[in-house]
């Protein structure tokens, strides 16, 4: 059974950045890669970084991943509309359903706008990477490109389908579960959610 590894590094403005890795092939996916770029490389230790993808294009979570693919020679990746919205550029612009591989694992693709018109989060195997669309016990601040509707429809439409037991690793603040978080979270009220 292939083994995950997560490593959680705490940013500027308390962003999460994460370092999957694949525990027997060292090879990993840099989700969401803020600054300072020195902290992610060294927390990474000696791992092969493939990817570096930001979740949504705001600078906290975007703004390491150049220097980073100068240092680690990764593919960066963003969806299109945030690309399109914060003038970022990457490798490769992600759209919903894509699969990249890692090691011995998938991240797949999640396109869940509201937060920002291109957020997106990242499954791998259980554990979903969720950006700020939802934070433990709320939801990723509203800022002006903010579409709270939408952000809604894309928590019941993709994050809800999810097997209740997933992790979900936010943006800011601690991890959480799919369960916990539809248990507990005041989004979810009267929701009527499974």
């Amino acid at each position: 059974m292939p083994k995950l590894s997560i490593v959680k590094v705490k940013l500027d403005r308390e962003v999460n950045c994460y370092v999957v890795s694949c525990a027997t092939t060292k090879e990993a996916v840099v989700i969401d890669p803020g600054l300072p770029v020195k902290k992610i490389v060294e927390q990474a230790g000696n791992v092969t970084i493939k990817y570096i993808l930001a979740t949504h294009g705001h600078p906290g979570h975007v703004g390491g991943k150049d220097d980073l693919k100068a240092i680690t020679g990764g593919e960066t990746g963003i969806h299109s509309a945030d690309a399109k919205q914060f003038l970022r550029s990457a490798d490769r612009y992600l759209l919903d359903g894509d699969e990249l591989d890692f090691g011995e694992f998938k991240v797949s693709v999640l396109h869940t706008p509201g937060h920002t018109p291109g957020s997106v989060c990242f499954v791998v195997a259980n554990h979903a990477f969720v950006g700020d669309t939802i934070l433990a016990g709320g939801i990723g601040r509203q800022m002006p490109e903010t579409d709270l509707r939408r952000q809604m429809m894309s928590i019941g439409t993709k994050l809800l389908r999810l097997p209740m037991s997933t992790a979900l690793y936010p943006g800011h603040g601690p991890a959480t579960s799919l369960e916990r978080e539809v248990a507990q979270n005041p989004i979810f009220r009267g929701a009527g959610v499974r």
